[in-house]
């Protein structure tokens, strides 16, 4: 599929899925969803790659990082 039927499906411009592509700029969650459809990739693999790479973002530089994720997951499990 060329790129640009790829971001006519997403509703994105060319260069914006090329960003995406390079790393650049971020995939919204719908757009993930979008794309795991348009590859028939399963929808909870590519959240969960996605859901990873935001978290990473946010607490890459963090000294407290590991302690945060602790934190969460014993808060997620709570649930």
């Amino acid at each position: 599929m060329l790129q640009r039927q790829v971001a006519a499906l997403l509703d994105i411009d060319t260069p914006m899925l090329s960003k995406i592509e390079r790393g650049e700029r971020n995939a919204r969650r719908d757009q993930v969803i979008s794309l795991s459809k348009i590859y028939e990739v399963a929808e909870e693999e590519l959240l969960s790659i996605w859901l990873s790479d935001q978290l990473l973002d946010v607490l890459k530089d963090e000294k407290v990082a590991i302690k945060a994720l602790s934190v969460t997951m014993d808060a997620i499990y709570k649930k």
